[in-house]
């Protein structure tokens, strides 16, 4: 499976593991599996840092680089800017950037997000 990691099941996946579902945990361990990103995670992630909504130990840099390793960057292109702005979805445009980067890639949002699950032609594993 492709799956793209929605921002927070990146950060419990790193930092508090036991808010995994047992479904997520296992898929996130199987080597089978392609982990994605998008780089809009990782800045909602350095947002919550600053804002101290997200505590990282030791340095900065060196975490979050350490914390992208493994993950294939799912790269924010024109045709996913595009796309996010005309699905029917609530106007979070972190959330409409990262459902568009699923759709465009083709891959599973991987998401606690109740307002991310169920979008149609967009595949989704909720964390349960």
């Amino acid at each position: 499976m492709r799956l793209l990691l929605d921002t927070h099941i990146w950060l419990w996946s790193l930092l508090e593991p036991t808010k995994l579902g047992r479904r997520v945990h296992h898929e996130l361990k199987q080597e089978k599996n392609e982990l994605w990103l998008s780089p809009i995670s990782l800045w909602e992630a350095t947002v919550l840092h600053r804002k101290a909504r997200l505590l990282i130990p030791g340095d900065v840099n060196s975490w979050f680089q350490s914390a992208l390793a493994g993950l294939r960057e799912a790269t924010l292109t024109f045709e996913i800017a595009s796309l996010a702005e005309t699905l029917p979805l609530h106007s979070d445009p972190a959330d409409r950037f990262l459902a568009a980067t699923a759709s465009i890639f083709d891959l599973t949002l991987v998401t606690a997000d109740v307002r991310l699950l169920g979008l149609g032609e967009i595949a989704t594993l909720a964390n349960r």
